[in-house]
């Protein structure tokens, strides 16, 4: 229930002037926290994840916020009209004004018929992707069941060779006016027939394959093109792939929602990449060429001399690409200087000699870095 739901701005702890680039960062802090990889087992945080993607998909999108800051949840709530939850005047508590007004003086209320025309309902499958597949796009076939119309009657529900009668108490609404004595005297009510359960058709002969439902429930199998860059979490839309519609009422959608396992070595963040790569202190202290993994195999790269603990180096366009306009992030290395183990007694004495032939320029950096390196091994 919409009643239950936290807020969503409490949900990703920002404030409701929160920025696009402040809920993109809570976003994934928060994603990176409670992702099914890094909590296995542990139901409570994938709840907790689930909230946090609902959260973002609503405040991330200008239009959706601004139905939610107008309306709350309540304006996502099933079957809301308009989108914004409710009857045709905005959410307003469930209220249909038109049922309203038909019921007191008798109006047409055709809109809540059930023999409208109705959109089918949506279907949700999940893919999983290796890190590779993310970063640059593939193609996943998805299996699901779904309903569709029934190809021996047409979705008629009626058997071959026999047809729908329309229904002689509501003529074919699915609607009748019943009269009833009120204090305000005889009063006008409309409610679906009885007669044919407010479709407007009986059907005397009913479709065995169906049984006069009109529908069956049949496997489809997609091919879903994975755009390049897509991230953990995100959907894929395809529309008309749902269920089929009611009273030739358009099928639903079908929702892919992508999961991506993660990598070994890379941690991604947005379109860029992250990765800590090993160096050894003579590569440190002068420089040098070294192999640096990237997605598209192994690249060298040049090391300056001096080199401290930890700096990062930016290697530009080999991160992940937009999903929208393919234009690359960057991969974001950081060295980690080795430190050597198990050294001879003479390997030590040789070291403790190199640090001390600087004698007064130890106020260097690169002086420093050294001598904290080799006074561990005295």
């Amino acid at each position: 229930m919409a009643e239950n739901k936290r807020d969503y701005y409490e949900v990703l702890g920002v404030s409701k002037s929160a920025t696009e680039a402040d809920l993109k960062k809570a976003y994934r802090s928060l994603a990176k926290k409670y992702h099914p990889d890094m909590n296995p087992g542990d139901k409570e945080a994938e709840e907790k994840f689930k909230e946090v993607n609902e959260a973002y998909e609503i405040l991330s999108d200008s239009e959706k916020r601004q139905q939610y800051d107008q309306f709350g949840h309540a304006a996502f709530s099933q079957g809301a009209g308009g989108g914004y939850g409710g009857g045709g005047f905005g959410g307003f508590g469930g209220f249909d004004f038109e049922d309203i007004f038909s019921s007191f003086f008798g109006g047409g209320g055709g809109s809540r018929r059930s023999n409208a025309p109705q959109k089918g309902d949506d279907i949700g499958v999940r893919v999983v992707l290796t890190f590779e597949e993310a970063v640059f796009g593939c193609k996943k076939e998805v299996t699901y069941q779904r309903t569709e119309s029934c190809a021996d009657c047409g979705g008629s529900g009626a058997e071959k060779g026999s047809k729908a009668d329309t229904c002689a108490k509501c003529r074919g609404t699915g609607r009748i006016t019943v009269q009833q004595r009120t204090v305000m005297g005889m009063m006008q009510t409309q409610r679906g027939c009885d007669a044919c359960g407010g479709k407007g058709k009986i059907i005397t002969s009913p479709c065995r394959k169906c049984r006069g439902t009109g529908h069956v429930s049949q496997s489809k199998k997609l091919e879903v093109n994975i755009p390049a860059g897509i991230d953990n979490g995100q959907r894929i839309v395809l529309r008309g792939q749902g269920h089929a519609g009611k009273n030739g009422g358009p099928n639903g959608d079908l929702f892919v929602e992508v999961r991506v396992r993660t990598h070994s070595f890379f941690e991604r963040e947005g379109n860029h990449l992250y990765c800590e790569v090993p160096i050894s202190i003579t590569e440190a202290t002068l420089g040098g060429e070294i192999e640096i993994p990237t997605l598209e195999g192994k690249e060298k790269f040049r090391i300056p001399e001096g080199t401290q603990p930890d700096t990062s180096f930016t290697l530009r366009g080999k991160g992940v690409p937009d999903v929208n306009s393919g234009r690359r992030g960057d991969l974001i290395i950081t060295v980690n200087v080795e430190i050597p183990k198990n050294l001879t007694a003479e390997q030590k004495r040789l070291l403790s000699d190199f640090a001390a032939s600087f004698g007064d320029q130890n106020n260097s950096k690169k002086t420093s870095f050294l001598k904290k390196l080799f006074d561990r091994y005295r």
